[in-house]
């Protein structure tokens, strides 16, 4: 099963070269990896769990790359359905970079994403759908407050991506 891994703020703050990433998943003893841009997103072959992926993936890059952060797994199924499930296709469809969908490895607390609009009125759309958090950005995400508020509402730790990358990677998992 081809499988895609998107590691939390790389090259945001953590540098993680794409090469270092391919290594450290074919340690793994995962197949057929395949870096998509220089983000850390990854594609490769697997059939084990995701979430236990998920975790050695997290230890492996401590010990070996002492690098501290959170990785998301998803099937190329599961990509399928979040692009299928678009809540703003008007927005995907004229600004797909102004997009963005968070990766959590929970269900998104609806209570926790209405409580963050009851204190900011921004332009932004926001629509948890399962694990994935759709966040519509009509003015860019450089001049919105919302990504500060995120931490304020006590989101669990996630990571983003704009839809272009998230259609990269649904063709890429194939």
């Amino acid at each position: 099963m081809r499988l895609a891994v998107l590691a939390r703020a790389i090259n945001a703050g953590k540098p993680l070269a794409m090469a270092d990433l391919r290594a450290l998943l074919e340690r793994q003893g995962l197949g057929d990896v395949r870096t998509i841009l220089a983000s850390g997103n990854a594609v490769f072959s697997s059939n084990e769990d995701a979430a236990l992926v998920e975790k050695r993936l997290e230890q492996a890059a401590q010990r070996e790359l002492n690098l501290e952060t959170a990785w998301f797994v998803r099937s190329h199924d599961e990509l399928s359905a979040i692009v299928a499930a678009a809540p703003f296709p008007e927005a995907v469809a004229t600004r797909p970079n102004h997009v963005q969908i968070f990766f959590h490895h929970e269900p998104v607390d609806g209570g926790r994403l209405q409580d963050l609009t009851t204190v900011y009125d921004g332009p932004e759309r926001l629509l948890a759908i399962g694990r994935e958090l759709y966040v519509d950005y009509p003015d860019g995400i450089g001049r919105s407050k919302l990504p500060g508020l995120f931490a304020k509402a006590e989101l669990p730790l996630s990571t983003g991506r704009n839809w272009n990358t998230l259609l990269k990677l649904v063709e890429a998992t194939r």
